[in-house]
């Protein structure tokens, strides 16, 4: 996808047409006559990893996949009409450790693989002829080289060719804040950064003018002198002033756009959009988090950035349709865990009416990070600062999680924690800063921040609070079941820690480890983190219910029922949950044998039905996180239950023992997919029996393939324990289901998927469309203008 806004400024999409080669360290890759023999096709976002064998023999934490060097190439022309224009080259993210080379011209090394970065080609480049980008990439398979979850491998998110003049405003260039917000009005401050790559001193003007979200013009200021030297950037500022706002808020996520353009005398030489929210926002000692000056409880879900059969190369649609079920769930806050996201993230956080922690760091002088702390942490952690800082839905900066320094004994790890909450106040001081504190941590570690965030540590957060109350707390992991005594972590608790969350206004919220299942973390032959909410296909887990009965006001009721020979990949200790399925399906042997059932609600009452049986009416406020426990004897057929309120039965639930299965039913998300080479469907396959219902208890072989205008990225069941790599077109199904992702190619045209099940004569097909985009298309994702 290319969009140019106008001549003084274009954003071109540089995903396609790379070359990429795996374990070939020879430093001819980065000029320009190289035998590509043996290179791959690809197109950014890629993640080599993902694609790649299991091996027990490697770290856990990387999922058992391999890392490695790869090299990317990637020929391409420039016109001769844009001779006198800045050329730079921005990638959103690398990982790690990478070299970026133009015509063997060395552009810069860059170690930490979650910033974005920039690279002048000006100088190197032919035009009218061929010129070669080539970027190194090195993952390192030491242990100690590999962070704690797994990361991906390669250049895993978008990468643009930035065309502007030579007097311009420089990526991220603009710093909105909102000081003032009123009814009546908001004061909008706006401080522009102009680059002037002229070899002589330009005297120029910056005109601001703010749109709101029809695009309707509400105000604009006058054109401002200001005088650049040559080869130097220069700041202005404005006031403006809007009146009568619209705030943002998660309910109602209302956007402004601000237009910066330059002028040099008479002539437009740069636009710029920033898109902005007005909000106030601040974390308080007594009443929590206040959005706009009214307290939100956060519910929040901790989340790694990959994506099933995609690893960390993640289109927009990914993030999406991750965020649309997560917002169904209920959930208001994502804590990025733990680094900054893409930024097509933030935007869609910021449309979507989500609240963030945005994270610059896992550990500081510790692990991955440890070897390049000293040397990069203030360029690093400036980087997500500038990036984000308009984003409203960002209301605080993470600078850590879990540092070893929390436990030193000297005053070391305090002066460090003060160091990069000093350089975030210095650059950015309209939000707050916070760092998450584990288990054993000292007490003066954990006030140095403006917020602290307490890993699991409910108890002991009670105890803090009233030794310090001037301390301001949420809970940055929350563990989804178990909870722990101050002092003993591993108690394990029943009380579920969302009930100390929601009880004590003076916690802002929680984070849920994790919202959803990850690659990564993993004990072999498990190759992933199994105790999310939602599966790594993203569909809700039985277990899930109470979470969801806590966050929502709509009444609803679940049935899970206990047992402790499910197949469940159980994860660590914890972060377990009680084995528990909504399934009615069980081995001969537990015909009359009485088990556990299990109905989680948010109604006043729950009637039970076993094969049309009434069971019992039972009061929920007589059973411990809004979960009934009834015991009845196992016999095939029905389990309903009922949610009551006054004398209205407003939720039902059902499960059925279910037969044989004898079709296999897919379920698309989207049956028309843009066709920019980028854009997703996602469809799960379910067995069912003669009845409809899903059949969980025997799971079979199903194998994908697909014909047109799209690709099969993968077809995966939820199940981390697998044998196959992420990227297979063949897996069981788990629980009944597995899905596939399709990605459209860059032609229009019909897209077919064929599933053939093992033991059934004929396949299943599923027909997708791949169309055009319009002529005029630009994104109304601001990353993607």
């Amino acid at each position: 996808m290319a969009v140019a806004r106008d001549r003084v400024r274009e954003k071109e999409n540089f995903d396609f047409d790379w070359k990429f080669i795996l374990n070939a360290d020879d430093r001819a890759n980065a000029g320009m006559q190289v035998s590509e023999a043996g290179w791959q096709d690809v197109q950014l976002p890629h993640d080599w990893s993902i694609s790649l064998n299991f091996d027990p023999k490697l770290s856990g934490s990387n999922g058992h996949l391999p890392g490695g060097i790869g090299w990317y190439r990637k020929t391409f022309r420039v016109d001769k009409k844009d001779k006198g224009r800045r050329i730079a080259v921005l990638f959103d993210g690398i990982y790690s450790r990478s070299d970026v080379y133009v015509n063997g011209q060395h552009l810069g090394f860059r170690p930490y693989g979650f910033c974005y970065q920039e690279y002048d080609l000006t100088p190197y480049l032919n035009y009218g002829a061929e010129n070669v980008l080539a970027v190194r990439v090195n993952n390192p398979l030491e242990h100690d080289s590999v962070a704690r979850w797994y990361t991906g491998a390669g250049i895993y998110r978008h990468a643009w060719l930035v065309k502007t003049a030579e007097v311009h405003v420089p990526s991220y260039g603009t710093y909105v804040t909102t000081p003032v917000v009123t009814v009546e009005r908001a004061e909008v401050r706006v401080r522009t950064s102009v680059a002037n790559e002229a070899e002589r001193t330009k005297t120029l003007s910056v005109r601001q003018q703010i749109t709101d979200g029809e695009g309707r013009t509400v105000v604009q200021s006058g054109k401002q002198a200001l005088q650049v030297a040559a080869g130097q950037t220069a700041d202005t500022e404005h006031t403006l002033e809007i009146p009568r706002p619209q705030l943002w808020d998660t309910e109602h996520p209302y956007l402004y756009t601000l237009h910066t353009s330059v002028y040099d005398g008479r002539k437009l030489v740069d636009t710029y959009e920033t898109v902005f929210g007005v909000r106030t926002c601040e974390f308080t000692s007594d009443r929590g988090f206040l959005l706009n000056g009214k307290p939100l409880k956060l519910k929040g879900f901790c989340l790694h950035q990959d994506d099933a059969s995609l690893g960390t190369a993640l289109p927009l649609r990914s993030m999406e349709r991750k965020l649309e079920i997560c917002k169904e769930y209920g959930v208001n806050a994502i804590r990025c865990s733990h680094n900054q996201p893409s930024p097509e993230f933030l935007d869609l956080c910021d449309r979507m009416g989500f609240v963030v922690i945005d994270e610059a760091f896992d550990k500081w002088k510790s692990g991955y990070y440890a070897q390049y702390f000293d040397a990069w942490w203030q360029e690093d952690l400036k980087n997500m600062l500038v990036r984000d800082r308009n984003h409203p839905c960002v209301v605080l900066w993470s600078i850590g999680n879990e540092l070893q320094e929390a436990w030193d004994g000297s005053d070391t790890g305090c002066r460090r924690a003060a160091m990069l909450q000093d350089f975030v106040h210095g650059f950015e001081p309209s939000r707050q800063v916070c760092l998450a504190a584990q288990n054993r941590h000292n007490e003066k570690f954990s006030g140095v921040t403006d917020v602290v965030g307490y890993n699991y540590l409910e108890a002991r957060m009670l105890s803090d609070h009233k030794k310090f109350p001037e301390r301001r707390f949420l809970v940055t992991e929350e563990l989804p079941y178990y909870c722990g005594a101050e002092g003993n972590i591993r108690s394990y608790d029943t009380n579920n820690p969302w009930n100390i969350i929601a009880e004590n206004d003076f916690i802002a919220g929680g984070f849920l480890w994790t919202g959803t299942d990850y690659i990564g973390e993993a004990g072999w032959p498990s190759h992933g983190w199994p105790a999310g909410l939602f599966d790594i296909c993203m569909v809700e887990k039985p277990r899930a219910a109470f979470h969801r009965a806590m966050w929502n006001d709509e009444p609803m009721v679940r049935i899970a029922v206990r047992d402790n020979a499910l197949d469940i990949d159980h994860g660590r200790d914890l972060w377990q949950w009680p084995n528990m399925a909504a399934i009615w399906n069980f081995p001969r042997a537990y015909e009359g044998l009485v088990i556990e059932v299990n109905t989680t609600t948010n109604c006043e009452r729950v009637a039970l039905f076993h094969n049309g049986n009434e069971m019992g009416v039972r009061r929920t406020t007589d059973y411990p996180n809004h979960t009934i426990t009834w015991c009845l004897p196992y016999r095939r057929g029905t389990l309903v239950a009922k949610g009551i309120n006054g004398t209205d039965t407003v939720a039902v639930h059902e499960i059925r023992t279910a037969g044989d299965a004898v079709r296999l039913k897919a379920i698309v998300d989207r049956g028309k997919l843009m066709a920019d080479g980028q854009d997703l469907s996602y469809v799960q396959v379910e067995l069912l029996d003669q009845d409809g219902t899903l059949v969980q208890h025997a799971d079979r072989r199903v194998k994908a393939s697909i014909e047109g205008e799209g690709r099969l990225v993968g077809f995966i069941s939820s199940d981390l324990r697998r044998k196959t790599p992420f990227t297979s077109h063949e897996d069981k199904t788990y629980f009944g289901r597995a899905m596939a992702i399709v990605q459209s190619t860059r032609k229009v045209g019909t897209i077919r998927l064929r599933f053939d099940v093992e033991g059934w004569d004929e396949p299943v097909w599923v027909e997708l469309t791949s169309e055009a985009l319009p002529k005029d298309y630009v994104s109304d994702i601001p990353s993607f203008r």
